[in-house]
């Protein structure tokens, strides 16, 4: 299995536009949605299917990662 899971704050920076500190923010935000949903998460780290479903509706592509 080698479909990435989780986009990391620096991913998310790049991908969003903003610095790494927001990022960092963005990230605590998703997973605290994600934990009052009843799902584990990955501190630092933010689920792919999630993060790309909250700000792109779901049809992101990873080309958009380098």
């Amino acid at each position: 299995m080698n479909k990435k899971l989780y986009y990391t704050a620096n991913e998310v920076a790049f991908m969003v536009g903003v610095g790494r500190t927001t990022a960092y923010g963005i990230v605590k935000q998703l997973n605290r949605e994600l934990k009052e949903k009843g799902y584990l998460v990955v501190e630092g780290k933010v689920s792919k299917d999630y993060f790309d479903e909250r700000y792109f509706g779901g049809s992101h592509s990873e080309e958009v990662i380098a």
